[in-house]
């Protein structure tokens, strides 16, 4: 994953409310101990609903 990426939850994300399949972008990558990314969740307008930190196996590549 690089910064800018479009990513997609794998797995719902209650507190934040957030829903398996929703995309978000990379903000900011995280390299260690693990892998992880910072990625920013916004509405239809492009505003900023949440920017949630995640792990690798919580994500992967949005497919349009």
């Amino acid at each position: 994953m690089e910064l800018y990426d479009v990513l997609e939850l794998r797995e719902d994300i209650p507190s934040e409310r957030l829903p398996a399949g929703a995309a978000g972008t990379v903000v900011h990558i995280f390299s260690g101990p693990s892998a992880a990314y910072e990625v920013e969740f916004a509405d239809d307008d492009g505003r900023t609903v949440t920017i949630v930190t995640l792990r690798a196996d919580q994500v992967r590549h949005h497919e349009e």
